[in-house]
């Protein structure tokens, strides 16, 4: 599956279905970018069974915003509507295909749980 193209518009729809969804987000003004933007896009052609969508920062800036995206690339791993990853910085082809691995290998029960835990916490902290 290739890269798709997310806006504010198609985000949910296109990520929130998804078992495994991988977001680029990046600009065409950004050298790490466009290195990464081919290692992007022929892991989409590895693993058609996830989801592979790029965010344009410049024309979705909202969309970036409310991510709290403030470095480029940032890529961005999501796993049963859960991001799991989220680090600014291009990877080489062997870290993204590490990363993917591991994001497969979660245990989500286990992650749902460690996030309640944390939130509860926090909340106890208030």
């Amino acid at each position: 599956m290739a890269t798709v193209e997310l806006t504010a518009e198609n985000f949910e729809s296109t990520v929130g279905g998804a078992d495994l969804a991988l977001v680029d987000f990046w600009a065409s003004w950004c050298g790490p970018c466009r290195m990464f933007g081919p290692i992007f896009e022929r892991a989409s052609e590895q693993y058609p069974d996830a989801v592979f969508g790029k965010v344009d920062t410049e024309a979705q800036q909202a969309l970036a915003g409310s991510f709290q995206i403030t470095s480029i690339p940032t890529l961005m791993i999501i796993r049963d509507n859960v991001i799991v990853y989220a680090q600014p910085g291009a990877l080489p082809e062997s870290a993204l295909e590490e990363l993917i691995g591991k994001a497969r290998d979660l245990d989500m029960d286990e992650v749902r749980a460690s996030i309640a835990q944390r939130e509860q916490e926090q909340a106890g902290q208030k």
